[in-house]
């Protein structure tokens, strides 16, 4: 069974950007969406509606949400004492596969990389029970992967000023983490020639930097079919972030 998994930062609840939220959604013909920044249940539910999907959860000030056009046969939010997001776990009926949504602490500076190596440390931790089985990591890890660049100057004004604040570099550090205990980065395995623009996600209207990635252990990763960020009108002005769509045989 093919799956069409779609991981989106939908900014700040997604509230009046709502029809372009659903074009993004339709364009991308998903089975499971995995959302972040998505605070606002109501918005959920009426994605839900207009984008034909049959299942859909949200919790208010949680950021990981979820639409399903399949059922879906567990879903569960989990918030490690270290992380400022609960990670969410999903597993679509029928297969044997566990999808964990990821949101790690944004502002890019020192500290933060820090926390969020906490954080990521926590979540594998977590999901350490279910290693030996099919499962993928999937979100905004807000974070640049190894012998990547953040292009500081695209970043929002008070950003800029954190990253300058924190002494203007960043010792980048929750990817490599990730890659350590055993995971490889999908697009990465897919593309592993390509130009770092071609899996930039942010911002969505010129987009300079990778914060959205797909994590699948060896044995799983020839699963992944494709890995791809998407374009088109609506993705630039629907949130800050590019859509990025995985698709795995399940």
């Amino acid at each position: 069974m093919i799956l069409r998994l779609l991981s989106y930062n939908i900014r700040y609840g997604g509230t009046g950007r709502e029809a372009a939220l659903a074009d993004v959604v339709r364009a991308a013909e998903p089975d499971l969406v995995l959302l972040q920044e998505a605070t606002v249940p109501a918005l959920v539910e009426r994605l839900a509606r207009e984008t034909g999907m049959a299942q859909w959860g949200s919790h208010p000030r949680a950021s990981l949400g979820f639409l399903s056009r399949r059922p879906v046969a567990h879903a569960s939010w989990t918030r490690p004492r270290v992380s400022r997001h609960a990670f969410l776990e999903i597993v679509p009926a029928g297969t044997p596969w566990r999808i964990f949504g990821v949101h790690l602490a944004a502002v890019h500076a020192a500290w933060t990389e820090r926390r969020r190596v906490y954080e990521l440390r926590a979540l594998l931790r977590a999901v350490a029970r279910h290693q030996p089985g099919p499962h993928a990591l999937v979100g905004d890890f807000n974070t640049v992967a190894p012998g990547e660049v953040l292009d500081i100057a695209r970043l929002p004004v008070r950003l800029r000023a954190l990253v300058w604040l924190s002494g203007g570099r960043v010792r980048w550090r929750t990817i490599a983490e990730v890659m350590q205990a055993g995971y490889a980065d999908g697009f990465r395995h897919l593309h592993p020639d390509a130009r770092q623009a071609t899996g930039t996600t942010f911002p969505a209207d010129d987009p300079r930097t990778r914060l959205d990635y797909v994590f699948l252990r060896p044995p799983f990763i020839d699963r992944l079919l494709a890995c791809e960020v998407l374009d088109g009108p609506a993705a630039h002005v629907a949130s800050d972030h590019r859509p990025l769509l995985a698709v795995l045989d399940v």
